[in-house]
């Protein structure tokens, strides 16, 4: 960095500035990770319209999803170590002109095997882009804020839940699904103008440390966030995946829109939640956060014909899952230190692997149990999670105020 020398007009910053969240910055990585998330899940509400314009099946329509998150899972830490030295706008930069190249692309492809290419590539724009945006986020404030700062820029993702999906199906289905693409790359468009005005750039890590993957891997705490990540992410996504079989024994099978709008809104509303509670109180939000999942679980469990405990339960399950990312990705960033980067593209994997797992897990409870026996599996992984996060008081889940732990992100 340069020093730089104020003008005698200017008047230098207070305390007050200093406190001064960048929100404008902040809110371009919010936009970001809600390209990534309505990019990724678009298709799932589109699959008849995608699969008569390519010619092929809805089931082989799907596959675009499942090529988006393979394309994130393989290329998440092999992309985030390549460019750790690079200056981290540039990297920004280039995971959203993918998004652009890739969701034009898929706009405008007739062959399906180019969509389902053009699909992975997108995802391994998202998988660099999700190993980025955390660390991104934290080294724009001080450490006291970074909290805050992370829970403003991961509120991309319920906006998308909640609003950016639903509503990117309704476009789909009123002016083509190609056109829903198409309006994603315009909103990638106005997004690289954004960054380069409001986003600050900072240099990349230097090469003469390139810590590898395993002492990132292997470095106290790390391993207990990720198993956490994984535990809940599972449980999660066993419900989120399979929500319309699961709520229709309580007859809501034809208002499965309106159980994940009130999901995605609960979620929301957990931000502010998040932000307020993750620099004073992670572990206590971790360990509420998963505690009252299971419970809600147990009570889905009990009372699955009931509309309105299934309306309750997704209530509560929205409010609990709002600030998982916010509370895991500090978790993890705080524990590695100046291998916040790579352990954050560790965090994608498991992320990732975990939307897959849910998906296969819930598919083969579906198919031999019943729909009865996915909230059992949930609090089975819940109960697991919420172990492994109380066991991590030392590192990964420490007691007490971050900033009084002393915990300085890596630059």
């Amino acid at each position: 960095m340069t020093e730089t020398t104020l003008s005698p007009r200017k008047r230098p910053p207070t305390s007050a500035d200093a406190e001064r969240l960048p929100i404008a910055a902040l809110l371009a990585l919010a936009m970001t990770g809600f390209i990534c998330i309505v990019t990724e899940t678009l298709p799932a509400g589109l699959l008849p319209q995608i699969g008569e314009g390519l010619r092929v099946s809805q089931s082989l329509a799907g596959q675009m999803v499942t090529a988006y998150a393979l394309g994130s899972l393989l290329a998440a830490i092999p992309l985030t170590i390549a460019t750790r030295g690079w200056r981290r706008r540039n990297v920004l930069l280039l995971t959203i002109v993918g998004f652009l190249v890739f969701n034009s692309v898929t706009a405008l492809s007739s062959n399906y095997g180019l969509t389902l290419v053009s699909r992975f590539f997108a995802g391994t724009a998202a998988g660099l882009a999700w190993s980025l945006l955390a660390g991104y986020a934290r080294r724009m404030v001080a450490p006291h804020q970074q909290g805050r700062a992370m829970a403003i820029a991961m509120v991309g993702t319920p906006v998308a839940l909640s609003l950016g999906v639903p509503l990117g199906t309704w476009l789909g289905a009123f002016a083509g699904w190609r056109t829903a693409f198409g309006i994603m790359s315009l909103l990638t468009l106005a997004l690289i103008v954004w960054v380069q005005v409001k986003v600050p750039d900072y240099p990349g890590q230097s090469g003469r440390d390139p810590l590898p993957l395993r002492r990132v891997f292997t470095t106290p705490g790390v391993r207990p966030v990720l198993g956490v990540v994984i535990a809940w992410m599972l449980a999660h996504n066993i419900l989120y995946t399979y929500v319309a079989p699961f709520v229709a024994p309580a007859g809501l099978a034809a208002h499965v829109d309106k159980v994940l709008l009130l999901f995605g809104l609960a979620a929301l509303a957990s931000i502010g939640i998040a932000g307020r509670w993750v620099d004073r109180r992670l572990r206590s939000g971790v360990l509420i956060s998963l505690a009252a999942f299971a419970l809600t679980a147990l009570a889905l469990g009990l009372w699955t014909a009931s509309p309105q405990v299934v309306y309750a339960g997704v209530a509560v399950w929205g409010l609990t899952f709002g600030g998982a990312a916010t509370f895991l990705q500090t978790a993890l960033a705080d524990t590695a230190g100046d291998g916040a980067d790579v352990a954050l593209s560790m965090n994608v994997v498991a992320w990732n692997g975990a939307i897959a797992g849910g998906g296969l897990l819930g598919g083969v409870l579906l198919e031999t149990t019943g729909v009865a026996s996915l909230p059992w599996a949930v609090l089975a992984l819940l109960c697991v999670g919420w172990l492994v996060a109380w066991s991590a008081r030392a590192r990964g889940f420490p007691a007490g105020p971050r900033a009084s732990s002393g915990v300085v992100a890596g630059h």
